[in-house]
């Protein structure tokens, strides 16, 4: 039999704005510009601010003075987002405290909803807009170029691809319309690093499909030949052996050469292993013939897909959001904010508020048209307050590593990093754990010594003998250090390693040695082996 309950439940929802924020703190700076042309695109009362000098001078100094305090622009109602979240996140990873649930805030009473954003009200409350003074814009914070030229500098490099090369070189190939059709597809099917992975018999499916025309594979074959014989050398291999041999078949044919083609033909699997005297055994070569033999071998490019100017793709440069100084021990910390427009609220839709509010008679579609109008303004102004508090949550953050992680940034020395988890930035900044994870995920910082992603500054603690934790960058610093002057005709074992770091202090295990090393991208012992 079915009940019917009455039940009264208590629930949090995140408002609109909050949303909007969220999804924008989580995006790096350089992809930020674009979000913001997006939005301008479907408002069309957000726009570029670009006031006349004078007025630019004067906003400059009324907003440095409110800029240098990333928590003074902070209101009650902002600062609600992170302060009432309840620390349910226990990740400390900052790749996955993002799947943490978030909870649920009621919107803010000042948002307008859906009922009355379309409900026929007689009486618009206009006089937020008809305000003589100009609508608050927000100017982003940061030390980048003010010329217009440097700021539409591109993201990426302008030059032609690899994918645009190898098209001009079977331009000029002296194929047939049918060879030329098949080179295309080939060349489609080329991956990032330089490979063609598909078999031939789907490509040869594909032509079928695409362009209706029955090849066979020997064909298919003829022309990929052709392919293989443009630079870079090794373009268009099947597999790594293949790829090799191409490139040595650009060579000089001397013994060195004759010996590599050899190795690379009857002995792959062995090379592969490292498995030297049975190279030897197989191929009967002395020492110095082998060693030779795998030298040249060495100097071979495994992908040539990335040796190029700009690859199969477009040259993406590293823009960091954060810009650390050292002002004689004085760091000064800054948003980088050269791609992020400045941006303000249209005041040309206050004057058809005006022109409603001064209206003798104002019928039902001047209602709809002014009811639309505020609509789009408090989405502008919803906006450009989601990028404000965004700026400051992001200083907030890199500001406590920063401080955290102090010695480290005065010297550059990796052995100065302290364990720090997401928790205790967290803490420090009374925010909520995923929030941090967001600011962490995709943010990088330039500092005197290089860029770092901001995951780089996070890392679990060690025990030491001295009762102490140590960062495990710092162990991971050592191992390193140890593995490079290691004999590389006799390398260390894991279990040698991990005796090497328990004499010097760390107590740390075998398996966590190797999970380092492979995190380091460092092969086991046997594959480090050099003749």
């Amino acid at each position: 039999m079915q009940r019917l309950d009455l039940k009264q439940l208590l629930s949090q929802k995140l408002s609109p704005q909050q949303i909007q924020f969220i999804k924008l703190l989580q995006i790096p700076t350089a992809e930020l510009e674009t979000r913001i042309k997006e939005e301008m695109e479907v408002n069309p009362a957000l726009e570029e601010d670009e006031p006349d000098d004078g007025e630019e001078l004067d906003r400059d100094e009324d907003e440095s003075d409110d800029s240098d305090d990333p928590d003074a622009s902070l209101d009650n109602d902002e600062n609600t987002l992170d302060e009432d979240f309840d620390d349910r996140s226990t990740s400390n990873d900052p790749e996955t405290a993002d799947d943490a649930p978030e909870p649920e805030i009621q919107p803010k009473d000042d948002s307008p909803t859906d009922t009355e954003a379309n409900a026929d009200n007689t009486d618009l409350d206009l006089s937020d807009y008809l305000n003589d003074d100009e609508i608050a814009g927000y100017k982003m914070q940061g030390d980048g170029p003010g010329e217009e030229e440097e700021r539409d500098t591109p993201l990426a490099d302008t030059s032609g691809s690899l994918l645009d090369s190898l098209l001009d070189q079977l331009h000029f190939a002296n194929l047939d319309e049918r060879q030329e059709a098949i080179g295309q597809q080939l060349i489609g099917s080329i991956d990032g690093d330089g490979y063609i992975r598909r078999d031939l018999s789907a490509i040869a499916n594909d032509l079928a499909f695409s362009q209706n025309l029955e090849v066979a594979v020997a064909e298919i074959e003829a022309v990929l030949r052709v392919v293989q014989g443009f630079d870079p050398p090794g373009i268009a291999a099947r597999d790594l052996p293949e790829c090799l041999l191409l490139q040595l078949e650009r060579r000089p044919q001397d013994e060195n050469t004759v010996n590599a083609e050899r190795i690379l033909t009857d002995t792959f699997e062995e090379f592969s292993k490292k498995h030297y005297p049975r190279i030897q055994q197989k191929l009967d070569l002395e020492d110095d013939e082998l060693k030779e033999a795998i030298n040249v071998i060495l100097k071979l490019n495994p992908k040539p897909g990335g040796s190029g100017p700009s690859g199969l793709g477009k040259t993406q440069y590293l823009m960091p959001d954060f810009i650390l100084t050292n002002d004689n021990g004085t760091f000064n910390l800054t948003l980088n904010a050269r791609n992020a427009p400045e941006l303000r609220v249209s005041p040309a839709y206050t004057e058809m508020f005006r022109t409603y509010d001064k209206a003798a008679k104002k019928d039902q579609k001047m209602k709809e048209a002014v009811t639309f109008v505020k609509q789009k303004l408090d989405s502008a102004k919803w906006f450009i307050d989601a990028i404000r508090q965004r700026q400051n949550t992001l200083l907030r953050t890199m500001n406590a590593i920063v401080e955290l992680q102090r010695d480290f940034f005065v010297e550059g020395d990796e052995g100065k990093l302290r364990p720090m988890i997401l928790k205790d930035i967290a803490l420090r900044i009374s925010m909520d754990i995923s929030t941090v994870s967001r600011v962490a995920n995709s943010k990088s910082i330039q500092t005197e010594f290089g860029i770092y992603p901001l995951k780089y500054f996070f890392s679990e603690g060690i025990a030491t003998d001295s009762g102490e934790d140590a960062s495990s960058r710092e162990v991971k610093s050592i191992l390193k250090e140890l593995i490079g002057k290691e004999s590389k005709e006799r390398p260390l074992s894991d279990d040698k390693l991990e005796k090497m770091l328990n004499a010097r202090g760390y107590n740390i295990a075998r398996r966590t040695v190797a999970k380092y090393r492979e995190q380091l991208n460092i092969p086991v012992a046997r594959l480090r082996k050099e003749l």
